[in-house]
């Protein structure tokens, strides 16, 4: 096995290159669910219809995202890479395509799986540039991710404003996220296997390892969908806010976790994740009580912020975490998207039927009690005695393996 040396500064120049990657894959997502509405009457398709093809890209994700480290390990990190969010950024096109139930439901299952395959691929990636560096890197780049899926949104929000067709609006977005996606492929990682690696299987059940790391983002993560997709109802229903005020909150949410997940690191470089993460919960909690006990509109909406800080940096620990839990990264990180994709998928009508049943109020009850255990399970980050990212070498030079 022959070995290149990387100096520090093209390791810099590889961050910052995965950290464009997550800024380019967050953007599809913005551009995608600002024109939902369009793509709805495009399709012809009633509210519980939308409801049920809005349910397969959680599906495809948590199917395809396995075969990220296969894809990974026969064609190397950087090869797959560029093929993988190349293949998401041309991929939403397709939902503004489909005339019907069943295409879009298609459709967005391909979206769906392209999104996740690519999504393991950045992250194991990710994981790879904060060991060599030697600190944490991992909430800053799920902070560009969120910061990709705002500049996305609000493209998607003056096309909506303009009447733009979205089949347009979605394929110059496609055009131009490819293009600046293989750009800043040209300088991540290029990881490859060793002659006598055995390759990943296809499908395989998450290892134990990423199940515990799992529960944490499980309950980050239902949090994080109630909030994104409950808040503005909440104050709306519950509060009896205006409307302007109660799309505010769920903007104010977004921002507040963006900005959160920016400014992670360096707390995380401080304190370590475990207690990062029990402080966040801490914080994750008291948002969640303000908003239940809340009669006002305000601090309903500080409670709201509150929860977003508290939840923001948890998903991109447990990513870390997970790729240095054992000697298959893409597998672990793949075991804990899954775990995640599948909290975000039942969130949402998870609320909808307990306030059915009962009242707002207490759902977000059951959010907070779930808050919780981002306070008591935190310890499974654990992952060194310093609780650090691991370095390999101390001087100017990281070594990257290549065959």
């Amino acid at each position: 096995m022959g070995v290149v040396v990387y100096e520090q500064r093209e390791v810099r120049r590889a961050r910052y290159a995965v950290a464009a990657v997550f800024a380019v894959h967050g953007a599809v997502t913005g551009s995608f669910a600002t024109r939902v509405p369009w793509i709805q009457d495009h399709a012809g398709v009633s509210a519980g219809q939308l409801g049920l093809a809005l349910a397969f890209p959680a599906i495809g994700a948590s199917l395809a995202m396995p075969l990220a480290g296969r894809i990974s390990h026969r064609f190397g990190a950087r090869t797959a890479l560029r093929g993988l969010i190349s293949l998401w950024t041309l991929a939403l096109v397709l939902p503004s395509l489909s005339p019907n139930l069943w295409t879009l439901c298609f459709a967005l299952f391909v979206y769906g799986s392209s999104a996740g395959m690519a999504d393991v691929a950045m992250n194991a990636l990710g994981v790879e540039v904060e060991n060599r560096i030697g600190k944490s890197i991992m909430s800053g780049l799920h902070g560009m991710w969120s910061v990709g899926a705002l500049v996305g949104s609000a493209a998607g929000t003056l096309a909506a404003h303009l009447g733009s067709d979205a089949r347009l609006h979605h394929g110059l977005a496609a055009a131009t996220l490819t293009l600046l996606g293989l750009v800043a492929c040209q300088w991540v990682l290029d990881l490859r296997p060793t002659e006598d690696e055995e390759p990943p299987p296809r499908f395989a059940l998450p290892p134990k390892s990423a199940l515990l790391i799992g529960a944490v983002g499980f309950c980050a993560v239902f949090a994080e969908g109630a909030a994104l997709d409950w808040s503005a109802v909440y104050l709306r229903d519950q509060l009896e806010a205006s409307a302007g005020l109660a799309a505010a909150c769920t903007t104010g949410f977004m921002l507040t976790m963006a900005v959160a997940r920016l400014a992670g690191d360096a707390v995380v470089n401080r304190f370590g994740a475990v207690r990062t993460v029990r402080v966040s919960g801490v914080l994750a909690v008291l948002g969640g009580v303000l908003i239940v006990v809340s009669d006002q509109p305000a601090v309903a909406m500080g409670g709201f912020a509150l929860m977003g800080l508290g939840i923001a940096v948890v998903v991109p620990l447990c990513f870390a975490a997970a790729g240095r839990s054992g000697p298959n990264a893409s597998l672990a990180i793949a075991g804990v998207a899954t775990i995640t994709y599948t909290s975000g998928l039942i969130a949402p009508s998870a609320i909808g039927g307990l306030a059915e049943l009962t009242s707002l109020a207490v759902s977000f009850g059951l959010v907070t009690a779930l808050a919780c255990g981002l306070v008591a399970f935190a310890g499974v980050l654990r992952t060194s005695d310093r609780d650090r990212p691991r370095v390999t070498r101390t001087d100017a030079a990281v070594l990257d393996p290549k065959p």
